[in-house]
């Protein structure tokens, strides 16, 4: 059966949901000892999250990106993760979702995350016809996400390493092993609406 065209998939627990990010070892390594974000990592700037391990792995080049080598998981709540999406606005116009263009222009200046859906990714990175969330966080919702929401970092470089030298092996049955058990997100009614076209 084949996938929805726009569905949040995730590795998620009752209360947790599993995002992924990659940084620089300055930010990543004291992450993950300290369990937070470290000073250098600037609240006001906006901060994209993938629930997606793979679409991060196609972002991040497996780990191997300047400024992307410590790729993090972080475990943080459903109820920030659900807040974020109820206070989002697609990162781009749509004709029939949004009135016009100057009311979704003011609709994502005042919005606090921001959504795009691109292409969902297979072991050798290539785009599959189902797309992936990245969520955009920026203002209210970065420091949420940085101060409240976040409930344990991890650093996956070394899985993501693994994972991707059985890909370069061939070996697909070995790497698919690995891979976070992502299923689809219980999203509230009609709670992405307002976010795919």
């Amino acid at each position: 059966m084949a996938e929805p065209k726009h569905q949040i998939r995730a590795l998620y627990t009752a209360s947790t949901v599993t995002v992924y990010q990659a940084y620089r070892p300055e930010i990543g390594l004291p992450a993950v000892r300290d369990g937070r974000f470290p000073a250098a990592w600037q609240r006001d700037r906006m901060t994209w999250i993938k629930p997606s391990f793979l679409w991060m792995m196609y972002r991040c080049g497996w780990g191997s990106k300047d400024g992307q080598e410590t790729v993090l998981a972080i475990e943080i709540t459903r109820e920030g993760f659900e807040w974020a999406l109820k206070h989002a606005c697609l990162a781009h116009y749509e004709h029939g979702l949004h009135h016009d263009r100057a009311t979704w222009k003011r609709q994502l200046r005042r919005s606090p995350a921001r959504v795009q859906w691109d292409p969902e990714r297979d072991l050798h990175l290539q785009p599959l016809p189902h797309r992936s969330l990245q969520l955009g966080l920026t203002g209210e919702a970065a420091h949420r996400y940085a101060d409240e929401w976040t409930v344990s970092i991890t650093d996956i470089t070394t899985l993501a390493h693994t994972i991707h030298d059985h890909v370069q092996d061939g070996d697909l049955t070995a790497a698919r092993r690995l891979l976070p058990a992502e299923r689809s997100y219980p999203v509230p009614d009609e709670g992405l609406d307002h976010l795919h076209w």
